[in-house]
């Protein structure tokens, strides 16, 4: 896959198939989309492009961008869609001006002029240009002007998958990791440091990695232990983690900690990603550290359990 990360750096091609949009999470129902795009790419011997922003728009123009949440970073985006087989990706900076061009310009000079659009599918409901004016309505009327087609995949398509970005939100906010998992087609990730903590969990027999997510952006789960994958360097371990304030022992910030199994290595500085897999429990405030620690080892027999029964 070919990467751009503006206009300028992108050679018009002589048959574009392409689609648009900020893709967030690249979930199922994207999915449904890039296959269909890599189909008729196939059928017309052309290249397939996948043409995304960053900044998200909304970060840009929103008043709350402060609370926006997102499902992926742009890394995570970036290697979901090579994984998918994309030609191209095209990645336009988002700023304030490119958000003033209208539909009209924005399909000529960049689906025409600048990419070599013939052929463009978009989801239902996507619209572009300033104040989302641009419709498939729009690029139905006036497409054969611009010299490409466009096809829309259909509502119902969409709805008999029931996807969207919201509502994978929706379930990773109240701890309903399956569905959210089921929706993405894949676990959800979430990658970052490890920083040094209070290093409270040597002291009682589990010691944990403690991880600085990568960009503040991206959407931390619902409080509570979860079974994941933990991924360092090129080895992949089980793990225990927690999310949440750690209430027994009087925290007051959030913290990520993963406790890894079979796992003795100091790893402070790295990069670690975790697969979020299974929700054992909401976090809760223990009577004193006994308690805790009889809970834990529950949690992680629960967690050798899991795996068990994956075999």
């Amino acid at each position: 896959m070919k990467i751009y990360h503006n206009l300028d750096e992108f050679q018009k091609l002589s048959f574009g198939v392409v689609t648009s949009g900020t893709f967030d999470g690249v979930h199922v129902g994207h999915k449904r989309i890039l296959s269909r795009l890599k189909e008729i790419s196939q059928q017309c011997n052309g290249e397939t492009v996948v043409l995304t922003f960053w900044p998200h728009p909304r970060m840009v123009v929103s008043e709350d961008s402060q609370s926006l949440q997102l499902l992926s970073t742009i890394e995570e985006k970036i290697e979901l869609f090579a994984e998918l087989g994309v030609d191209h990706l095209l990645i336009i900076p988002f700023t304030r001006s490119f958000s003033e061009l209208s539909s009209q310009e924005f399909i000529q000079q960049v689906l025409v002029d600048k990419i070599g659009t013939r052929k463009l599918v978009i989801g239902y409901d996507h619209r572009f240009g300033k104040n989302r004016e641009g419709s498939f309505e729009f690029l139905q009327k006036n497409c054969s002007s611009y010299g490409f087609e466009v096809e829309e995949i259909p509502r119902q398509d969409i709805e008999d998958l029931a996807i969207s970005s919201s509502r994978i939100r929706g379930a990773l906010l109240t701890g309903h990791i399956h569905e959210a998992n089921e929706l993405l087609g894949r676990p959800y990730t979430v990658s970052g440091t490890v920083v040094k903590g209070k290093q409270l969990g040597r002291t009682i027999g589990f010691p944990t990695a403690n991880i600085h997510p990568d960009e503040s952006y991206k959407l931390i789960p619902q409080n509570g232990v979860y079974v994941v994958k933990a991924s360092y360097k090129e080895w992949v371990f089980n793990g225990m983690l927690n999310i949440g304030v750690r209430p027994t022992v009087d925290g007051t910030s959030k913290t990520i900690e993963v406790n890894i199994l079979d796992f003795d290595r100091e790893i402070y500085g790295e990069e670690v990603k975790l697969e979020l897999l299974h929700y054992l429990r909401a976090e809760q405030k223990f009577n004193g550290l006994p308690e805790l620690i009889a809970q834990i080892n529950i949690d992680k027999q629960a967690t050798i359990d899991y795996f068990a029964n994956l075999d």
